[in-house]
């Protein structure tokens, strides 16, 4: 026999009969020739990037056959047999890799960087690891449920050596999730050979550290692969618990076409090629007399068929015609308000009341709403918000987080894709540049990149004023300020409080609602005991006047009513505007044009903050309607100071009253 002929894999029938067999083979078999056709559209120009999952579709498929068709799973991009085993229509599959309107992104984003609920599919985002805290999430939501169901989440030698692979790991075993992490260790992170990623000497060892199982299979072997996740399955379905799988393999292929081979040693890819996971089963199948040589040119004619088919539909589909109103229209997912008036008793709160007021109302009217944050359960949060809350609802909802910022908040989109409501609370706004990629690139983008709504609103305590220094009084709204597809509150007051978050926790988008520690308990005033919303996208008059208009939010509004106080002779508009992401631009225009003067005040530092988008607005906009220049009042360039006196000096407040003065002279 020719040496490609020689049989190198051992394979166990045990539990499969001849006409399961067949149809595994089948299924391994479609993803090779679909790549064989891929290789050659790449060569042509018809395909601009791929991705290659040659020799390793015995993970893909296995993994992908042994799940329930119900059961979410999360692939990565060599994850084709993923999609194939899933029965995802071929023509739909070549529109998404072309970037057409029939795949899955409306070409926004390429190959296999989608989702799909249709077909239970969570795609990932080029920043390895993020989709193991979404699986976190997927997995909660069904142990909540006790639905008894499984989830599969994969990743690579590479991607392991992310945070997120610990966060998400730690979350999992802790909260004993029903969840299989497999790891395809392929022995290779795109040039890097695994001896320099890591020095464990297989990954099933990370499973003791985590206090979880893990097994280690051979992943070229389709019939060990499919028998070890059922396996699995039928345990976690029964005993909630995660499992580390490690799936053996290589990558035979470069890390994308282009990227090429020559690192890799002189010999290896021949070795491999010898355990090429569906020449061995067809070998196998051929020993077993399951298949035949006509009977394999038969199939493969027949799959070769589906395949040009597919393509010549995808193919014939024209380009997308780009439309400035679709692509904003798809930024949010879509939503209309409904603003609940006020009823009931009127009842003095303190800010900090407000706040908790709609955590306790919202969580009553939405059952499957789930609180997670670092101590926000028997401790009651950092700043004690959430006190009490434990005793009414349960720690199934109110749920404390180890210290996984990343983890938590792609699992609480996870419970979003799930169909349940997520509140996450950071214990510091400061805190939340650990999870910074699962806002901007998950939460952020994901409804408009493939249609999935983030429901899912993270509440930040924020803001200078309790000498508490530079790691936790930064106020850093600007940096999402810039990041289509989030909402972004900042209340003033309890009522606004009380109402913009239960408007954000109806909202199915995904909103970043800031909420200044130094109002906690130093504001108090009557607002209805009832369930209320406020508008979002709307801005507050908080004072009317015809001299100048003030145009700011959060602590900044107290700010100004102070120091109006030092000139009684002088009438002042304040517009509060509560709402960051939308912006009220319709009142805040109507405001310039009214006083002709405008100073833009906030606590964040003055360069890059968003004062400077709002005077660009304004100077566009109502440039004829200014008498004199738009003024920008903020806090200094530098990064929060500890010391009493040095915070104040970085506060604006008293370069506040020096801006009044100098505009009213102007």
């Amino acid at each position: 026999m020719k040496q490609e002929e020689i049989r190198q894999i051992e394979f166990n029938r045990d539990g499969f009969d001849n006409s399961e067999l067949l149809i595994i083979y089948k299924k391994l078999l479609l993803p090779r020739l679909i790549e064989e056709k891929m290789l050659i559209l790449l060569r042509q120009g018809k395909i601009t990037k791929w991705f290659s999952g040659w020799g390793q579709e015995g993970i893909s498929v296995g993994c992908s056959y042994a799940m329930e068709k119900e059961e979410y799973i999360l692939p990565m991009h060599r994850n084709l047999g993923v999609f194939t085993t899933r029965e995802i229509p071929l023509n739909r599959l070549f529109s998404q890799f072309q970037g057409k309107l029939s795949g899955f992104t409306k070409g926004r984003d390429r190959s296999f960087h989608f989702g799909t609920q249709e077909y239970k599919l969570v795609g990932m985002i080029s920043h390895l690891g993020p989709q193991l805290g979404i699986a976190d999430g997927i997995a909660l939501s069904n142990k909540i449920k006790k639905n008894k169901k499984s989830t599969l989440v994969f990743t690579g030698d590479g991607g392991a050596s992310e945070g997120d692979f610990h966060e998400s790991l730690n979350v999992a075993a802790v909260w004993d999730l029903p969840l299989i992490f497999c790891v395809e260790n392929n022995q290779w992170g795109l040039s890097t050979p695994s001896e320099e990623q890591f020095r464990c000497k297989q990954f099933i060892d990370k499973g003791i550290g985590y206090g979880m199982n893990a097994i280690q299979v051979d992943g070229n072997n389709i019939l060990e692969v499919i028998r070890t996740v059922r396996k699995i399955n039928e345990e976690i379905r029964e005993n909630s618990k995660p499992y580390l799988l490690e799936l053996m393999t290589f990558r035979m292929r470069g890390h994308e076409e282009s990227s090429g081979t020559k690192y890799y040693p002189e010999g290896l890819q021949d070795e491999w090629a010898k355990k090429d996971p569906v020449l061995n089963f067809e070998l196998y199948l051929l020993e077993q007399g399951i298949l035949t040589k006509e009977s394999i040119e038969e199939i493969k004619k027949s799959f070769k068929d589906e395949i040009q088919a597919g393509f010549d539909k995808a193919n014939a589909e024209d380009a997308i015609i780009p439309n400035i109103e679709v692509e904003l229209a798809d930024i949010y997912a879509p939503f209309k308000q409904e603003v609940q008036k006020p009823n009931g008793p009127l009842v003095e709160k303190r800010f900090i009341d407000a706040i908790q007021d709609a955590l306790i109302q919202s969580m009553e009217r939405y059952p499957d709403l789930i609180l997670m944050g670092q101590d926000i359960a028997e401790y009651g949060g950092a700043f004690k918000v959430t006190e009490g809350l434990l005793d009414k609802f349960g720690k199934e909802r109110v749920r404390n987080t180890p210290l996984c910022e990343s983890a938590i908040l792609g699992a609480s989109l996870g419970l979003s894709i799930s169909g349940m409501k997520a509140m996450v609370e950071m214990q510091f706004a400061d805190f939340v540049t650990c999870g910074f990629n699962q806002i901007i690139n998950n939460l952020a983008k994901i409804n408009w990149r493939w249609g999935q709504n983030a429901d899912v609103v993270v509440r930040m305590p924020t803001g200078a004023g309790t000498a508490a220094g530079p790691f936790h009084s930064q106020s850093n709204e600007a940096w999402f300020f810039h990041t289509p597809g989030l909402k972004i509150l900042y209340p003033s007051n309890p009522y606004d409080a009380k109402g913009l978050l239960n408007a954000a926790i109806e909202d199915p988008n995904p909103v970043l609602f800031f909420e200044h520690k130094g109002l906690y308990r130093s504001i108090k005033e009557e607002i209805p005991s009832d369930y209320y919303t406020v508008e979002i996208g709307k801005a507050a008059i908080v004072s009317e006047g015809k001299d100048f208009t003030i145009i700011t939010y959060g602590a900044g509004v107290h700010w100004a009513k102070e120091a109006l106080t030092k000139f009684p002779e002088t009438s002042a508009e304040i517009i509060d505007l509560r709402t960051l992401l939308p912006l009220d631009t319709e009142n805040i225009f109507t405001a310039v044009k009214k006083t002709g003067k405008v100073i833009v005040l906030h606590e964040d530092c003055m360069m890059g903050g968003i004062g400077g988008e709002l005077a660009a607005l304004i100077s566009e906009n109502c440039f004829e309607y200014l008498d004199a220049p738009v003024i920008r009042v903020a806090s200094l360039d530098t990064p929060v100071p500890f010391a009493v006196a040095l915070e104040e000096q970085f506060l604006p407040k008293e370069r506040l009253i020096s801006a009044i003065s100098s505009l009213l002279n102007y």
